[in-house]
């Protein structure tokens, strides 16, 4: 993955579509050469690879990816174990919309010095939860609230300090499994606030909801189970985009 490929993407206005696996939810090897073909054949941007609990290898998951695709890989860590050497780049995420210290800077502090050593981009990522109608798995390993979901004044706040801090990105999560995605509303208030890339997920089943979170200002969108249970209906996806 060539440095700033996001940041390059994102000047160009060209939307971008993610699509994350989790090492816990193992796939063999046939099924996940096949997922990976599939994203290939429609137009995937990035693979998104991380997971609230990590009992299987994040490294073996990035090779196996690596074997059969081009397509850059970036990791999403749930914790500072969830680091590789081998992937393109790494959100480096911040929980800005808790009040952990871990996940806003202890883990940050131990992963530096290796992720310093190696090769892979790193990407300061403002990372805000929202709430989405059930209590997700990143809310309680994190022992953090999220942001209530119509509470789009403290979220927008959210995201415009996370950009004065520093981040390079915002994601707004409403987390794997969640009964709702994050408001159309909440998406265009927060991206008429900040000038970095928006990333959204969380929630997002169909593609008119990955068609209509892009319009409502998302820069990049990040599916799961979409592309698991719907592979049919994304193939014609940068027809769109």
């Amino acid at each position: 993955m060539k440095k700033q490929t996001i940041y390059n993407r994102f000047c160009r206005k060209k939307k971008q579509l993610a699509v994350l696996l989790d090492p816990d939810k193992s796939l063999d090897s046939f099924a996940l050469q096949k997922k990976v073909q599939l994203a290939e054949q429609i137009g995937i941007d990035y693979f998104f690879v991380g997971g609230s609990l990590i009992s299987n290898s994040i490294t073996n998951l990035i090779n196996q990816i690596k074997k059969s695709s081009s397509i850059p890989v970036i990791i999403f860590p749930g914790s500072v174990i969830q680091i590789s050497e081998n992937a393109d780049a790494l959100l480096f995420l911040s929980l800005i919309s808790g009040r952990n210290p871990e996940f806003l800077i202890g883990s940050h502090v131990i992963a530096a010095p290796f992720l310093k050593k190696t090769q892979v981009e790193i990407l300061s990522t403002g990372y805000i939860l929202i709430e989405s109608g059930v209590q997700t798995s990143v809310e309680y390993m994190s022992n953090t609230k999220a942001i209530p979901h119509a509470k789009i004044d403290i979220a927008t706040a959210t995201a415009i300090a996370g950009e004065m801090l520093g981040n390079k990105l915002i994601y707004l999560e409403a987390g794997s499994g969640a009964a709702k995605p994050v408001s159309l509303e909440m998406i265009a208030e927060v991206k008429r606030n900040i000038s970095v890339p928006l990333i959204v997920g969380g929630g997002i089943k169909t593609i008119q909801q990955i068609n209509n979170t892009f319009d409502a200002g998302a820069d990049i969108v990040v599916i799961g189970t979409i592309l698991e249970e719907n592979p049919e209906l994304l193939k014609n996806y940068h027809a769109i985009y």
